[in-house]
């Protein structure tokens, strides 16, 4: 991140003073008096700042967009209710802003064109079931715009076990795993058991009856007797940015 900021500053698109201030790594910009943005998040931490939809009121989340893509050129949304989208594509549309929204993930990317460069991380985001793929897309729109490619491999879960080694080697080349599952949770222990990768356990709030809603693949995750890292339930955004981490530190040989 710290190149593409010293290339911006060598074409002229940033001033010297602009160039620190990311450098520094703690610019906040405050929106009205119900927000602070943290645009030096990026450079700190190597994860935009993204916006939770959920609990914010349409109007607020419009002005938010608008400070974060006018300083950094690129905002996520995440948590975007079906009447939400809508409002606010059209709010970014008419700011002659680009719109890209993953409706599974419930994910909105907002930006001048800005396109996060290839790092070279490769993430591998992998669910039990087809129930579990709006919490895996949501990883796989932040790891990519952390930079890394990602390899899916959707509804390979324990019930028909083969289903999963084929799709293994389609993801080996992957720096990190991050693997779905509602349910009873079994398949992120077996996919741990399998590979020599960091495996980051995602329990998916699908599943009824006794601990049902996600508590019963949750504390499966928790007892694994495979190395396992294990995030909350339906933590998507937490796992993929969490994976992509992984995958730059690889890559830049941290």
């Amino acid at each position: 991140m710290l190149r593409e900021m010293l290339i911006r500053f060598r074409d002229g698109d940033i001033t010297l003073e602009e160039a620190m201030k990311e450098i520094e790594g703690l610019r906040i910009e405050t929106i009205g008096e119900f927000a602070r943005i943290d645009l030096g998040r990026m450079m700190r931490c190597g994860m935009p700042e993204v916006v939770l939809a959920e609990g914010k009121e349409p109007g607020h989340i419009k002005q938010i967009v608008a400070g974060i893509v006018a300083a950094r050129r690129i905002c996520i949304v995440s948590r975007l209710s079906t009447p939400e989208d809508g409002e606010i594509r059209r709010f970014a549309e008419e700011k002659g802003f680009q719109v890209r929204y993953n409706e599974r993930a419930r994910m909105m990317v907002i930006s001048t064109g800005a396109r996060t460069p290839l790092t070279g991380g490769v993430v591998a985001v992998i669910t039990a079931g087809t129930s579990d793929i709006g919490v895996a897309e949501e990883a796989r729109v932040i790891a990519e715009e952390m930079g890394c490619r990602v390899c899916t491999a959707y509804d390979v879960g324990a019930a028909g076990i083969h289903r999963l080694f084929p799709a293994l080697r389609d993801c080996l080349d992957a720096h990190a795993f991050v693997v779905a599952a509602g349910r009873e949770g079994t398949l992120p222990a077996v996919v741990a058991g399998l590979v020599d990768r960091p495996v980051i356990g995602v329990p998916v709030s699908t599943g009824y009856g006794y601990m049902g809603k996600g508590r019963a693949a949750l504390a499966s995750m928790l007892q694994s007797c495979s190395v396992l890292t294990v995030v909350n339930i339906d933590a998507g955004f937490t796992a993929g940015a969490s994976a992509a981490l992984i995958a730059n530190m690889v890559v830049d040989g941290r």
